[in-house]
């Protein structure tokens, strides 16, 4: 029986072993489409690694240039020093080789993860009726989009603040910073996955409220708590200490919470 038949018949005909059968399938095609990704992602890896990957770590970054810019008016950074160049050094024999491969690994997760929940999608689907087909597949698919515009955020904002106000961080002149590459792949990766996951709170929201779990009553009184917390939330992101720094991640954190607001249901009457 083929993967196909066996994924049009209704739930009810197929059993524990047909189930089986479909989830293996869908792995093997998950397996062989992350492969050949990370093969092409392996490949790349160089252009890829010297022009995005390392990009924060020169003055020539697209958002240093834009802050440059802005320097004229109060209460900015300072990121007029045009010489800023952090060179990322290599301790271990083996780090930049184990480096290409766990890179090009993440990159090609990121890449083809839309299609990892198209097949999940198409597995889950016959065991659903009408109204949780729906659901499902707006949290799948919109949740996939704020995942990849979390990251975006994360690369073109949160990080480059972040990495660049460590970096130039001194606690005695006589402490020269070295940027291990293992370190500098550890937080590249780490900001950025947070918040792609950070930026799904909108999608959490509304299927929590699909099962009224909350209400959007409950989030509206909760906003003055929520303003703190994000507030603490940016300032631990960005501890530069300056405003504009600070309202720069704020904002898009704040700007989740009030569309979670305006995505999740009212509380019914009884």
């Amino acid at each position: 029986m083929s993967i196909t038949t066996q994924k049009t018949r209704t739930d009810e005909e197929m059993t524990f072993w047909d189930h089986l059968d479909v989830l293996r399938g869908s792995l093997f095609h998950i397996v062989c489409v992350l492969a050949v990704a990370c093969v092409g992602c392996f490949i790349a890896m160089p252009y890829i690694f010297d022009q995005v990957i390392l990009g924060p770590t020169t003055s020539d970054f697209f958002l240093y240039k834009f802050f440059a810019s802005l320097g004229h008016l109060p209460f900015t950074p300072d990121f007029s020093d045009e010489q800023f160049h952090v060179n990322i050094i290599n301790i271990n024999v083996a780090s930049q080789f184990m480096t290409h491969m766990s890179t090009a690994f993440w990159l090609a997760a990121v890449l083809t993860f839309p299609y990892m929940i198209y097949e999940i999608w198409l597995f889950i689907k016959p065991a659903l009726v009408s109204n949780e087909i729906r659901n499902v597949r707006t949290a799948f698919f919109g949740g996939t989009f704020m995942f990849y515009l979390g990251c975006a955020v994360g690369y073109s904002i949160v990080f480059p603040l972040t990495f660049r106000f460590l970096v130039q961080y001194t606690l005695g002149e006589r402490i020269v910073n070295e940027i291990n590459l293992g370190s500098y792949i550890d937080m590249f990766l780490m900001m950025i996955f947070v918040m792609g996951i950070v930026f799904e709170l909108p999608m959490v929201a509304w299927l929590l409220s699909k099962f009224g779990i909350i209400h959007k009553e409950l989030l509206e009184s909760g906003r003055r708590y929520a303003v703190v917390i994000l507030l603490i939330t940016a300032a631990l992101i960005t501890p530069s200490g300056d405003p504009f720094t600070l309202m720069v991640v704020f904002l898009p954190l704040y700007l989740l919470y009030e569309v979670s607001i305006k995505v999740v249901s009212r509380k019914p009457t009884t």
